[in-house]
Formats: C-alpha cells, sequence, structure tokens
C-alpha cells in the first residue's frame, strides 16, 4: 500500500505534458536518451567493427564542447521556463541564469586553451558567479516566504513549527554524519596535498554548473522532494576521479547547496544539512578508488565502486533525514520503514543510471587518459596539445 501510494503521487516527467515546462522536460528528456544511445553505438560501431578509437583527441575536444553547450542550454531554457510558470524568485534566477552562462563560457574556452591566465580568468568568473547565487541563495531563505514555501510556518503566526519532526533525531544524526564525512573525506584523501588552485576552481565551476543544469533534466519527482535524473552527478563524479576526494566533497557540497534552491523541501534546519550539503558531499567519495593501482586498467571498474560508495553514503543522508523529519508522512507507517522504501525508490535508480553512463564514458581511453592527467598523485606532467594550445582535454 504504501508503495502504492508513492507512485501515486510521483510526477512522471518524461510522460508528463501537461505545460510548457513539462513539455520541455519530456522533450529534452527523450532528447538525451537519443543522443546517448547514439554515441553508445558510434562507439561500439567503431571500436568492434571498424577497429577504430571513438575519442580522438580532435573529436574528442568537440564532443566536450557540445556536451558543455547541450548542458547549459538545457539548464537554461529549463530555468527560464521555471522562473516563468513556477515563480522563482527574481533574487534566484538572475544569478543562476549568470553562473550557467559564466560556466558554458568558460568550459568551451578550457577545451581550446588551458594556461594559468585562462584557469584564473575562468575561475575567477564561474567563482564570483557562483559566490553570488548561494549570497542570494542566503538571502532569500533567511525571509519567512522561503518558510512560508516550505511549511515551517503556521497558518496564522510567524513561528516556526517543528512538532513533527524529531529534532533530537536530527540534531545527533546530522552532528554524527558530519563526522563521518569529514573523517571519510581525510581518510581517503589521506595522499592528497595539493590545495585548490585555478585549474581545479574552474573544472570545479563547471562540473557544480554542468550536474545543476542537468538536474533539470528529471525522469521521476517524489512527492516529498528527491528525484531521478539522467545522469546529473556524473559531471561531479568524474571532476572527483580527476581532482581527488577532498575536491570533489567539497564541491559536491557547493552543489547540494545549489539543490536546495532548484528543490527547497526544508522542515527543519539539520534535515536541510543531512538532505543537501552533506548528501550531496559524498558524491566527492566517487574519487576513491582512482588511484588505486590494481584497478589502472579498469576505468570502468573504478568508477562503478567509486559510484556505489558515492551513492550509499548519499542514501544514508537522507535516510535518518527521511526517519526523523519526514517519519510522520508515512500515514502511520513505521518511520524507519518508510524512509528505507521511500529513499530507495528514487536514491537508488538515480545513482544506477549515473554508473551506467559511466562506465560507458570511461570505456574510452582517450576521456580515461586526459582525466588521469590531473589525478592529485600524477607524477608526469600532461603532455602539450598543439591542436587545442594547451593540454589534452578531460571535462
Amino acid at each position: 500500500m504504501l508503495s502504492l501510494s508513492l507512485l501515486a503521487d510521483t510526477t512522471w516527467y518524461p510522460v508528463t505534458f501537461d505545460s510548457p515546462l513539462n513539455i520541455a522536460r519530456g522533450v529534452f528528456f527523450w532528447l538525451t536518451i537519443a543522443l546517448l544511445l547514439t554515441c553508445a553505438v558510434l562507439f561500439l560501431l567503431m571500436k568492434f567493427v571498424l577497429k577504430k578509437n571513438f575519442a580522438k583527441p580532435g573529436l574528442f575536444k568537440y564532443l566536450g564542447i557540445a556536451a558543455v553547450g547541450y548542458a547549459c542550454l538545457v539548464g537554461i531554457v529549463l530555468l527560464l521556463l521555471t522562473f516563468l510558470e513556477d515563480g522563482i524568485e527574481a533574487l534566484l534566477f538572475y544569478p543562476l541564469l549568470v553562473l550557467i552562462l559564466a560556466v558554458g563560457g568558460s568550459g568551451i574556452t578550457l577545451f581550446f586553451r588551458r594556461d594559468k591566465l585562462v584557469y584564473i580568468a575562468c575561475g575567477c568568473a564561474v567563482g564570483a558567479a557562483l559566490i553570488a547565487a548561494l549570497v542570494c541563495m542566503g538571502v532569500l531563505f533567511a525571509s519567512g516566504d522561503s518558510l512560508w514555501n516550505n511549511w515551517i510556518v503556521t497558518d496564522d503566526e510567524s513561528d516556526v513549527d517543528f512538532t513533527k519532526v524529531d529534532q533530537i533525531g536530527l540534531y545527533i544524526s546530522a552532528v554524527l554524519l558530519i563526522l563521518a564525512i569529514i573523517g571519510a573525506t581525510f581518510f581517503l584523501g589521506k595522499d592528497e596535498h595539493k590545495g585548490f588552485d585555478a585549474k581545479a576552481i574552474s573544472f570545479a565551476g563547471v562540473a557544480i554548473a554542468m550536474s545543476f543544469a542537468l538536474s533539470y533534466l528529471r525522469i521521476v519527482k517524489m512527492p516529498q522532494g528527491g528525484s531521478i535524473t539522467v545522469a546529473s552527478l556524473l559531471p561531479l563524479i568524474i571532476y572527483s576521479y580527476m581532482f581527488g576526494v577532498k575536491k570533489g566533497v567539497f564541491a559536491g557540497m557547493i552543489y547540494g547547496l545549489l539543490q536546495a534552491v532548484q528543490d527547497p523541501y526544508i522542515l527543519h534546519p539539520a534535515q536541510f544539512i543531512l538532505d543537501y550539503p552533506a548528501a550531496f558531499a559524498c558524491i566527492g567519495f566517487a574519487g576513491a578508488f582512482a588511484k588505486v593501482r590494481k584497478l589502472d586498467k579498469l576505468p570502468q571498474v573504478q568508477i562503478a565502486l567509486g559510484g556505489v560508495v558515492a551513492g550509499l553514503a548519499r542514501f544514508v543522508c537522507h535516510y535518518f533525514s527521511g526517519v526523523f523529519a519526514f517519519g510522520s508522512f508515512g500515514g502511520g507507517q513505521n518511520a524507519w520503514l518508510y524512509s528505507l522504501i521511500y529513499q530507495s525508490g528514487y536514491v537508488l535508480p538515480d545513482i544506477a543510471i549515473v554508473i551506467a553512463v559511466g562506465i560507458l564514458v570511461f570505456s574510452s581511453k582517450a576521456f580515461v587518459k586526459a582525466a588521469s592527467k590531473y589525478h592529485p598523485k600524477a607524477k608526469a606532467a600532461p603532455a602539450a596539445d598543439t591542436e587545442t594550445g594547451g593540454e589534452t582535454p578531460a571535462a
């Protein structure tokens, strides 16, 4: 009965065409599936029939440009329609629009040329746009309107109503999970000693905004928050593979804050931490196996194992949030069972899609070679690419 109730309240965007926004979501969904299938067929055809490399440096550059451009196009169109239909605040709309445009321009620029000056320029542009978006989000969520929209304010007063959540359970689980994430980050990234530089910041901005844009490409939206997307977390997973767990966790945390802009289902401060910055910070664990020497020749296994660890860690954060903040939504059902069913319904399929697409992407030797050059422990400097005016493209 519980599963049937959730299915009845779930929005299935690929077959929902009741508004311009949902029509656009459906069109982009099927178009993305068609593009992914086309790439998969071409990859198999060239590798096993024509015996050629699908991702040669020149072709790889244009594929990367197309991917960045397409992701930004999806984000801009759906963000604009969300602004027109759902009434997203102008205070958020304009900074997010500038962020996507900055990322699109920076991402395409990095495919043509990468030197210190370009990294600094792109990092400053993307970083400034990202900070502006986060500041505007903080201003909005500090206002009464955001509390009202998320049912935290009662009908006749402005006081916060926490009667439906287990505050003690939320605070304890939030503190323990944050400590566990910090400990796991330093353990898994113990060999990563290099801090953020212009290069890491530039690619972080591109990965965060690409994931944010693709997160609008939903397959399913659950009734109490959460959704299944078309591999929206893949750019962040690739970033973690390239630059390490520590930087990946930080990038995932920033992405989680932006997710609160897109799908703000907030009942309690501790629940906000669990469902947004903490849960998505765990995506950085996807880079945990990138430096395992025994798996150097099996990059698909590296990304799959990393995706499993990241997905399960994210699931745990959402699970405890569901138990202590959303248990009453189960209609009398056991909160622990309700949260297990609810979170499994979208977190596990979402990460499974990411892993499947990631395995396909990491089947390209050219891609893996380019991405591996950015590993924190890489010994050799990346070779110059005369065609692009810099290093071989990696994202």
